[in-house]
């Protein structure tokens, strides 16, 4: 999903095929091939008990609890399977994560009970359409706001009045070529807060489970990396599928340390009930106003 391997840190340069060992459980009715380990399994029926358990819970409490069990899961770059010459196939894999999946699972088991409603979240949260392919993957981060169904509502701008817009040829490297070949050029509008205006009024507006994108100034991206927001006893985290050298796992990361040094982030947020804002419900807040291709994420 998303630009998942044109950026750096959350991947590698081109879409390639899995070469790990899976087994590929077919499931019935009108449900899609899905290739997934034991491990995988066993895990995803772990966590759906946990999501049962949890019950009613709000947004931000589930979130919490279903990316907080992927803790120290070991960063893996190219985990999905497809491009414009290779078939999609529906992958579910939990051995490892890269920035993207990650969000991919914390989302689609936030909404799930079982696994037949796992597999249709998942599908959903991944694609554009109802069905696994390629072309109709959410390649970039504001995909998930602007593309298909949205998943989220994009709330960047509501929160600082310091809010930046730029208008983005995702897709489109600086020399013209495509990142991604055989999908068409986006023209959209990025808005991101500089990580100078992220301040304390910034950070109360901030819920657990905000989705956060790492905007980058890179031509063709909106992103170049990804998390949660978390508010612990501790302060806020950016929960995230690390890929720096010496990390290499989902971690916490200090949030207002992380921003320091990024050019500034994208904030997506869901609604209380797993449906996506649309702009007539999106909330009041006083202040003005690319799973997988090449990844070339710089932050991990």
């Amino acid at each position: 999903m998303f630009l998942a391997s044109v950026l750096a840190g959350c991947a590698s340069p081109a879409p390639v095929e899995h070469k790990h060992t899976a087994e590929v459980a077919a499931f019935e009715d009108q449900r899609p091939s899905v290739e997934m380990d034991s491990y995988t399994a066993e895990k995803l029926n772990a966590l759906l008990k946990v999501r049962q358990q949890a019950g009613a819970q709000s947004t931000g409490q589930l979130s919490e609890e279903i990316s907080r069990a992927f803790m120290h899961t070991p960063y893996a770059a190219n985990m999905l399977q497809g491009s414009a010459t290779l078939a999609e196939k529906l992958v579910v894999d939990f051995r490892g994560l890269d920035c993207f999946t990650y969000l991919d699972y914390v989302e689609a088991l936030r909404k799930s009970t079982d696994q037949d409603s796992f597999i249709k979240n998942l599908i959903q949260t991944r694609y554009t359409g109802d069905g696994v392919h390629y072309a109709d993957r959410r390649h970039f981060f504001t995909d998930w706001a602007h593309a298909g169904q949205p998943l989220t509502e994009d709330l960047t701008a509501q929160l600082s009045a310091d809010a930046v817009t730029v208008t983005k040829h995702l897709n489109q490297k600086a020399n013209g070529d495509l990142y991604l070949p055989g999908l068409p050029l986006v023209d959209r509008d990025i808005t991101y807060i500089p990580s100078t205006s992220i301040d304390e009024q910034v950070l109360s507006r901030l819920q657990t489970g905000d989705y956060i994108g790492i905007y980058t100034h890179l031509a063709g991206l909106d992103v170049t990396h990804t998390g949660l927001f978390i508010n612990t006893a501790n302060g806020p985290v950016l929960r995230n599928a690390s890929s720096k050298k010496m990390q290499r796992e989902v971690m916490d990361s200090p949030f207002m340390e992380y921003v320091q040094n990024i050019p500034g982030i994208v904030v997506l947020r869901t609604r209380q009930d797993g449906q996506a804002f649309t702009p007539q419900s999106a909330p009041e807040i006083d202040a003005q106003s690319a799973r997988q291709p090449s990844q070339a994420l710089t932050h991990g």
